[in-house]
């Protein structure tokens, strides 16, 4: 059914918020709910939970809500996490040592597999299980073990030519932690993550008591 109208971002964006709760829900012991329940947990209406998933067929039925393992499977195979994504880390300084050491991507679907930096007193150093690799390494093992997925975690300087280099070796997803906008071919999918962006968004709602 999703294939017959094009599915919004946004709604896309709220599909893995669902997920997430749903296998909190499972951890929790829990068989079934509802829209109105996951509504509630998220702060999102339970018209909008039932509009989103309408855009890939029916869930559930009248009356008795949702099957949780049921739900949490299709889910799944929308996003395409019902298997596991090899993905590349580019960047071993401070912010670089923490995802690399991040045990949440795994049971998302997500396998870390070489970690990269041009810093020669990095490179061949050990990052839990894995060892630096010199940047110049990375168009070979991206395009020998077809990799799709970059995480750029280096200066704003340098995001940019690191960028270029993994479109040029058939990255097709980046998500990118450096603070500055990527400039990248149509087709490449690049998500930012940017904590002063969203601290700066809420400050806008603050009072300001100075």
């Amino acid at each position: 059914m999703a294939s017959a109208r094009k599915v919004p971002d946004i709604v896309i964006g709220r599909l893995p918020i669902y997920l997430r709760a749903l296998q909190v829900m499972a951890a929790e012991g829990r068989e079934i709910t509802s829209s109105q329940e996951l509504g509630e947990r998220l702060g999102i209406s339970s018209a909008q939970i039932r509009k989103d998933l309408s855009y890939f067929g029916t869930f559930g039925k009248q009356g008795t809500g949702y099957r949780i393992p049921d739900l949490i499977d299709r889910l799944k195979q929308i996003l395409k996490v019902d298997r596991t994504w090899d993905m590349i880390l580019i960047g071993a300084g401070n912010l670089g040592h923490a995802l690399a050491q991040y045990q949440g991507f795994t049971p998302r679907g997500f396998r870390l597999v070489a970690i990269f930096d041009n810093d020669p007193e990095k490179i061949g150093r050990p990052i839990g299980p894995h060892v630096i690799r010199d940047v110049q390494e990375l168009p070979a093992f991206v395009r020998e073990h077809r990799i799709q997925i970059a995480m750029i975690a280096v200066p704003a300087s340098a995001a940019q030519q690191v960028a270029d280099l993994c479109v040029e070796a058939g990255i097709r997803a980046i998500l990118n932690y450096a603070p500055i906008h990527l400039k990248v071919p149509s087709g490449i999918l690049v998500q930012y993550i940017d904590p002063a962006i969203h601290l700066q968004q809420m400050t806008y709602y603050l009072e300001d008591k100075t």
